[in-house]
């Protein structure tokens, strides 16, 4: 019933940007933490971003910091990624999660998954 359904992949060029959504439905997601996750072809599952459903709090991995910034929108149940200055090193599949209460970065911890979307980033 819970559904996460990402979109906005594609494909980019080095350096330019991306807008990644994430629609929300089949519950309340207040007290849920909403995070990015990103897997590349051969390596682990690695986090990205999250936010938290309600009020301002914002995490970001470090490789990330100055250019992806997440954000949400409750009206539309929608969560965003906007990525600039993309690297071909970030190409991956994009997935979308959401955690109950503590934040963490573990992917394993997160409760709920979207079926997630590929970001190609061409040099």
């Amino acid at each position: 019933q819970v559904s996460l359904v990402e979109s906005g992949g594609g494909l980019v060029q080095a350096g330019g940007s991306l807008r990644l959504s994430c629609a929300a439905s089949g519950r309340t997601f207040s007290g849920y933490v909403m995070g990015w996750f990103r897997q590349a072809p051969g390596l682990d599952r690695e986090f990205v971003a999250a936010i938290w459903w309600t009020g301002a709090n914002m995490r970001y991995a470090d490789s990330v910091k100055g250019r992806f910034t997440i954000s949400r929108d409750n009206d539309r149940n929608t969560v965003y990624l906007q990525m600039n200055s993309l690297k071909s090193e970030e190409t991956a599949v994009y997935y979308c999660a959401a955690k109950f209460g503590l934040y963490s970065t573990y992917w394993r911890s997160y409760d709920y998954w979207g079926q997630g979307t590929q970001v190609t980033v061409s040099s």
